[in-house]
């Protein structure tokens, strides 16, 4: 009885391991190849559920079935305008023809691999074949936002484009997708991630904007000097016209007033002879006073005017 039961567990025990090397079970996300000896054998098993092989001789190789992601590396890469750039681009793919996929790659990591390297060869293809703008831009008809700073000057415009970045992707697109199904890779969607000025040309980017901004600033500085010295000269003409009218009828005032005065002296000094030598005295003595100062040293003679005058009024009237 020892015996038979002791034959009895070892023969369950085989037809368990036999079972177990025999059996196995296919995801709803998955397909499976199955390998006799590293060679492919039978048909690629698609359908989810429980599935059967040779024990020991063969072998289950799963593939994954769902949407599968890129991330490329981001790469330095020159523009047709002989700009430096880092591109980092990211796609979306799946495996089309799992036979193939297997018998050239083998695993999702060889995949990844050839991934990077057509897809980062085209990119840089269809990178060096248009310029920065057709890379950074969207679509052909996009317009700047209106700066008052740049309303009457060419700097910082957009430039017209040819093409646009969307066309660029599947320009990249087009190009790796034949041959990425040599492996039996379907390639989904091809896209730039970030798109930034390589740190070499960074800071030329930077000077050439405070370049622009100060052209702008030396413009409008321009324009202030101009303006100011117009409205300084509208001043100036204006204060040199006040000024001459106000002249003009200052002197007109002052005319009239010593026509006036003359006249008033006139009738006052006119009335007597008497009246007539005062008035002349006084008009004298006031001449004298206006043309000879304290420091002057005078020699007269004694029939001079002005001596007369010295001496009094009828010392003159006797000369006379």
């Amino acid at each position: 009885m020892s015996r038979l039961t002791s034959t009895a567990i070892i023969v369950v025990a085989v037809l368990a391991l036999l079972a177990y090397q025999s059996a196995f079970q296919v995801n709803e996300t998955e397909q499976v190849i199955i390998t006799q000896f590293g060679e492919p054998v039978g048909d690629v098993v698609t359908d989810a559920g429980l599935k059967f092989k040779v024990p020991f001789i063969q072998v289950v190789n799963r593939i994954e079935k769902r949407i599968l992601m890129w991330d490329g590396l981001a790469s330095d890469m020159p523009t047709k305008d002989k700009l430096y750039i880092t591109v980092d681009t990211f796609g979306r793919w799946r495996i089309k023809d799992p036979l193939q996929y297997f018998l050239r790659l083998r695993d999702e990591r060889s995949a990844q691999s050839r991934l990077e390297d057509i897809l980062g060869s085209e990119t840089r293809n269809a990178v060096a074949k248009h310029e920065l703008i057709e890379i950074v831009r969207t679509t052909r008809d996009r317009t700047a936002s209106f700066d008052p700073l740049l309303a009457s000057a060419d700097i910082g415009r957009l430039l017209p484009i040819q093409r646009g970045r969307r066309l660029i992707e599947e320009d990249i697109f087009a190009a790796a997708s034949g041959k990425l199904e040599e492996f039996g890779i379907e390639l989904l969607d091809v896209r730039f991630k970030r798109i930034n000025y390589n740190e070499s040309v960074r800071q030329k980017i930077y000077a050439r904007m405070i370049s622009e901004r100060q052209q702008i600033a030396e413009r409008f500085r321009s324009e202030g000097a101009g303006e100011a010295a117009r409205i300084i000269g509208n001043k100036e003409k204006d204060l040199q016209q006040i000024e001459s009218e106000a002249y003009r009828k200052t002197q007109t005032i002052k005319g009239v007033a010593d026509a006036k005065a003359t006249a008033i002296y006139a009738r006052a000094y006119d009335q007597t002879a008497a009246s007539r030598d005062l008035y002349d005295f006084v008009r004298t003595l006031e001449t004298y006073e206006a043309v000879i100062d304290p420091g002057t040293t005078l020699l007269l003679t004694t029939d001079s005017q002005l001596y007369g005058l010295l001496n009094g009024p009828d010392a003159t009237q006797g000369r006379r």
